[in-house]
């Protein structure tokens, strides 16, 4: 439930909404620089401007996807595992056991996207002022009745190829580092493995980032929401020309960072529009 407050100012980022001109402030190092508002900033300005029940947008939906995932998550590791045991060598074993984590996720990633596109679309609403996806049912009903069946399914494959990218960079980094970096007679090697292979997921994350975006801008591309369609963004034919475009303005890594947001490179702040250009 606390998660969804972050998600509703990440998504909103992500689609380049910016309700609130940058400001001077510092970095890291002491330098001045014009900076984006951070997330307490975005979080106050929707409260102000819905109420703290504005924070939960999209919960509902959210909830049915993470109860419904982890349900077909577990069914799904729980079958493969079922096969005969066999020995493996330790990188044998770590490709097995990812393959295996491969298959649930992507399996419970495409039973919920449908949920995960209204969740999108009722935060998004934020933008235009917008209540044309207010529950689950009747926004099940909006989407099948405009786009169809396919309608459910938009920005799934950018979305599957970065888990699945992530995945395997992941334990596959997290394999050599515990295998040729560490020695299994160091003292707490296990506490060192454990952080090891979230230092790794950090990292895959961050590569595999832009396949996040790409998949939750055409979960909202030309819906008919004005935050995913122009003014406030492009109508992208596919998921490829979305990326394309996204790399072509340099936005590959667009709402990114929730708390130390630098202001884009060369672009110019329209406050009628909120937006960047």
């Amino acid at each position: 439930v606390l998660s969804q407050v972050f998600e509703n100012v990440f998504i909103c980022s992500q689609v380049g909404h910016e309700p609130l001109p940058p400001s001077l402030g510092r970095n890291l190092f002491g330098r001045q620089v014009y900076q984006l508002p951070s997330f307490f900033a975005y979080a106050k300005h929707i409260v102000k401007i819905d109420g703290k029940a504005g924070l939960f947008k999209g919960l509902a939906p959210r909830l049915c996807a993470g109860t419904i995932g982890t349900l077909v998550h577990s069914r799904v590791l729980q079958e493969s595992g079922n096969s005969q045991k066999e020995d493996l060598s330790s990188l044998q074993q770590v490709v097995k056991e990812t393959a295996r984590e491969m298959v649930a996720r992507s399996c419970a990633t495409v039973v919920t996207h449908p949920f995960h596109v209204i969740t999108l679309r009722c935060m998004v609403q934020f933008i235009g002022r917008e209540t044309k996806y207010s529950g689950v049912f009747e926004s099940v009903v909006t989407i099948y009745r405009e786009e169809g069946i396919l309608g459910f399914f938009v920005g799934l494959i950018p979305r599957l190829l970065g888990d699945v990218i992530s995945l395997w960079l992941c334990n596959m980094l997290a394999h050599l580092i515990n295998t040729y970096a560490l020695d299994n007679s160091m003292s707490h090697v296990a506490e060192i493995k454990n952080c090891s292979q979230a230092v790794t997921g950090f990292f895959a994350s961050m590569l595999t980032y832009p396949f996040l975006l790409v998949s939750n801008l055409m979960a909202v591309n030309n819906c008919g929401l004005a935050g995913g369609l122009p003014p406030n963004a492009p109508v992208y034919p596919s998921w490829v020309d979305c990326w394309r475009s996204l790399s072509r303005e340099g936005n590959m890594s667009r709402g990114n960072s929730l708390f130390f947001r630098k202001m884009p490179a060369g672009k110019m702040y329209a406050m009628d529009q909120k937006r960047f250009f």
